[in-house]
């Protein structure tokens, strides 16, 4: 898809999603596929829900067949970034700043390749990443992938709560109900 045709899209696209107070994260066409990422705005603690992504979808759909800014025939896909979220824009980076991600350098020379740490910054055209050897300061221009990573809480310890069956304390009413058909006491019995 060519940059006017993104341009068009996103015309079209950017009103009905900000009307339900969302704001596009990517689209971007790959074969047959318009994807259309949407997700909440930036210090939401809400993701989006199955409910928005179908209503959405349905806006969106009507939109693009009533204009047709894309030649041709296509499968539009309306999706939530999820919670492990690829960077590719300057805008992608200032939003996760805060967060930890992972970063694949485009360059196969360099000696470590691979980094992760805590996104500080982003001034649109460099990122600052806190790393356990300290800060590194790189080019968006120079990254060929990049992600937020999700980090999980802590696993449960084995042989805790789920594991175990629940204690009986005291005595159940059928033992009483037993005790006093036989003519004792529950308290009486050995």
């Amino acid at each position: 898809m060519t940059s006017t045709t993104i341009d068009r899209v996103r015309a079209l696209v950017e009103p009905v999603v900000s009307d339900l107070g969302l704001e596009i994260y990517d689209l971007e066409q790959r074969g047959g596929t318009l994807r259309v990422m949407i997700d909440t705005p930036p210090g939401s603690e809400s993701g989006v829900s199955l409910d928005t992504i179908a209503v959405v979808t349905r806006l969106v759909s009507r939109e693009l067949d009533h204009e047709d800014p894309i030649p041709g025939k296509y499968t539009l896909e309306v999706t939530s970034p999820g919670v492990e979220r690829a960077l590719r824009t300057p805008h992608h980076f200032t939003r996760e700043v805060g967060k930890r991600i992972t970063v694949r350098l485009a360059d196969p020379s360099v000696e470590q390749r691979r980094v992760e740490g805590l996104l500080s910054s982003c001034d649109g055209s460099v990122i600052v990443l806190d790393t356990d050897a300290g800060p590194l300061t790189i080019d968006i221009s120079a990254i060929d992938k990049a992600k937020t990573i999700f980090e999980w809480g802590p696993a449960p310890k084995p042989g805790g709560p789920r594991n175990k069956k629940p204690r009986q304390t005291g005595t159940s009413t059928t033992d009483l109900a037993s005790s006093k058909d036989s003519g004792t006491d529950a308290e009486e019995q050995p």
